[in-house]
């Protein structure tokens, strides 16, 4: 039997305290805000560097997962990119586990919802390559966000540029509307789109924006902006976790 909730799994990232003495998994309170209050479900968060057999009973027991941004992106050897500079912050439990958990959870028909770093694992996962910066393409603009100690958290997350929702697609039938203001917080970016996936939204530069996966049964979608913030007040982002938490809830209810 089913719970009243949906159990929502929340990839997490490899994170060293303490002057390198400690290594913790962590993520953002703002996700977990967000599966809490908009989705209607209850946060689990998902370490690294479990095997596959305990990965196929953790996912059993959960509804739907959020795959998270994080600091480091996800290492070139996964799709034939370049390698890093040396001093490239990199995750590697997390890249083993989110690159083995995609997969599981299409198969399964379980809800994904990926954000930021997310949308990259999802396209790494089915065979996509990514950008390693964007700022230094031609014609693109610089999508990170902007550096320094005195940098507010709102002037992080501020609507930086526009996107374009595809005809027809997804979006064409969340909201009323072709297009819409984000926030930007990334260097890397998709380049070369998986076979089996599609897209849902381009930046005004012509940066992919928004992903999702045709053959998945229910809610299965990246989007490059961080969703996580402030979907109290951005109704485009509270619209996504609504219907990944309704995802979530139909999934747990066919178990």
């Amino acid at each position: 039997m089913a719970s009243t909730k949906p159990l929502i799994g929340i990839s997490t990232n490899e994170i060293t305290n303490f002057n390198g003495r400690q290594v913790s998994h962590s993520t953002g309170l703002r996700y977990v805000e967000a599966v809490k209050k908009f989705t209607d479900g209850i946060p689990i968060l998902i370490p690294s560097y479990i095997n596959d057999e305990d990965l196929d009973q953790l996912l059993s027991k959960i509804d739907g997962l959020v795959l998270t941004g994080g600091r480091a992106n996800v290492e070139p050897h996964h799709f034939g990119g370049n390698p890093f500079p040396s001093d490239e912050p990199i995750d590697v439990g997390r890249d083993e586990i989110v690159l083995k958990i995609i997969p599981k959870c299409v198969n399964l028909g379980m809800p994904i919802f990926g954000i930021c770093r997310g949308i990259q694992e999802m396209n790494v996962a089915y065979g996509g390559t990514l950008h390693y910066r964007v700022h230094l393409l031609p014609d693109k603009k610089d999508h990170r966000m902007p550096r320094g100690d005195d940098v507010t958290v709102k002037e992080i997350f501020t609507l930086k540029h526009r996107i374009d929702f595809s005809k027809g697609g997804y979006f064409s039938e969340l909201i009323n509307s072709d297009s819409c203001l984000v926030n930007s917080l990334h260097g890397q970016a998709v380049d070369k789109i998986a076979d089996n996936l599609k897209i849902e939204a381009i930046s005004d530069d012509g940066i992919v924006e928004a992903l999702s996966i045709p053959e998945h049964p229910s809610f299965a979608l990246g989007v490059q902006w961080h969703a996580e913030y402030e979907p109290e007040k951005n109704d485009l982002n509270r619209c996504l976790f609504r219907e990944f938490g309704k995802a979530c809830l139909d999934y747990a209810i066919k178990q």
